[in-house]
This record gives C-alpha cells, structure tokens and sequence, in this order.
C-alpha cells in the first residue's frame, strides 16, 4: 500500500493512502503527559494500543456506533475512513479522578451519582480548556446539532463499554473521545485505549492505563498488555 505522511502526533502517525477517503494511522510507544511537559518510551505501546482500539471498533459496530475503523492491517497500523476533525475532546465520567477529582473536590474513586460529559476545545497552544456549548457556538467549532449528536453517542458508547468491561473486571472511570465529519456525517475517530481511558481492576482498584506514566507507578507495559489479555485472551 502506497502511504504519504500527513501528520504525526503525540501516539500516532497519520498517512495518505491511493483512496482519498481513507488513511492509513501507525501506532508508536512513544508516551507523553501534561500537554507534552513529561516525555517517554512505553514498550510495544503501539501494539498494545492498536489491538485493543481495533477490539473496541470492532464492539461498537455490533452495537450500531458508526466509527472511521476500517480493519486492523498489521500489529501497528490500521485503515480508518478519513474525517474532518471536529476540535472538540468529550470527556466521559463515571468515577472522580484526575482532574475532575482536583476540581470539584471529591478523593479519587469516589462513583459520581450520575454520569458527566465534559467538552474540551482541541487546542495544545492553550492547553485543551474546558468549554461549553455557548463557547463552541461562539467560535464556530461545531453546529448544536453535531455537539447533540456527539454527546448522544458519547453516553451511549459509555453504557456499552461500561458493561462489558465489567464482565471482564475492569471498571471504566473515565475516558476521552474524539468525533469527526465523514461525508456528511458525524463518526467517532482518533483511538480507544489505555491512553485515552482510565482502566482500574474492579476487584482491587489497580490502575490499568497511562496513568501508570503519569504517576511513575511501575509497570506500565504489563498494564497495557493485561488490558489486551482480558479483551481478547492474548497478551500480544
């Protein structure tokens, strides 16, 4: 396959393909965290990453969730339909952590009583602030009806993702997605992982993500593959 490099990322690069509708994105184990302050190396991060994305794509399309995966083509790379980005980052909170526990004041793990949607302008210059509607209305980064459509399928991915991760005892806290316009209609994009999600094990509250990073907690690429190992059986 003929790819042409279009834009590499903090986890990914991006690729031209032949088809003009289609992209091509490459996973790496390159790691960073607090808008890029805190930089390093996760061992076979992209392959860990890459297979439990294609696993979750592949979850939400029994569910009827329309996402840009097209297939997975090797350990690191996968074909995904080619969206027109919109720079808004949906945060879904189940459990207070991270920032949202700084924020409002509640300890880490504590269950919020009902589920929060958060909305962050895509901005690394100004360090992802938090927004709302009105602000999205005023810079033109969206229409009403595509913020209504991607906070719909924000809640809906959060109840199946939820549920089934709990059958493999893993408790969703919270987890960032990314939504894009594909020939007129608004699909998830970007990934679903440990990066992007906050895996703790139900039984003892172990965190299975980036966290791991984050907090210099040890293990991290035993934690990816763990997560990996629980999907689908395999730890590679």
């Amino acid at each position: 396959m003929t790819k042409k490099p279009m834009y590499e990322g903090k986890a990914k690069q991006v690729f031209a393909t032949e088809n003009p509708d289609e992209l091509l994105v490459y996973f790496k184990d390159d790691a960073t965290a607090f808008n890029g302050e805190k930089k390093g190396t996760i061992g076979n991060k992209g392959v860990f990453n890459n297979k439990i994305s294609t696993f979750f794509f592949n979850l939400l399309s029994e569910k009827g969730i329309p996402h840009h995966f097209i297939k997975m083509l090797n350990d690191r790379e996968m074909l995904v339909k080619k969206l027109a980005i919109l720079p808004i980052e949906v945060v879904v909170r189940n459990i207070a952590a991270g920032s949202l526990a700084k924020r409002i004041g509640w300890e880490e793990g504590r269950k919020l009583p009902s589920t929060v949607v958060e909305l962050y302008y895509k901005d690394d210059a100004l360090g992802d602030p938090l927004i709302n509607q009105y602000h999205i209305k005023a810079l033109g980064l969206a229409t009403p009806e595509q913020v209504e459509i991607i906070e719909k399928y924000a809640l809906q991915i959060n109840e199946v993702l939820s549920a089934f991760l709990k059958e493999k005892k893993i408790e969703l806290i919270d987890f960032k997605l990314e939504f894009g316009v594909h020939k007129g209609e608004v699909i998830l994009g970007d990934e679903i992982s440990p990066d992007t999600c906050r895996f703790w094990d139900s039984e003892t509250s172990q965190k299975l993500d980036k966290d791991r990073f984050r907090r210099d907690l040890g293990n991290v690429e035993e934690a990816y593959q763990e997560v990996l190992y629980r999907l689908t059986g395999r730890r590679n």
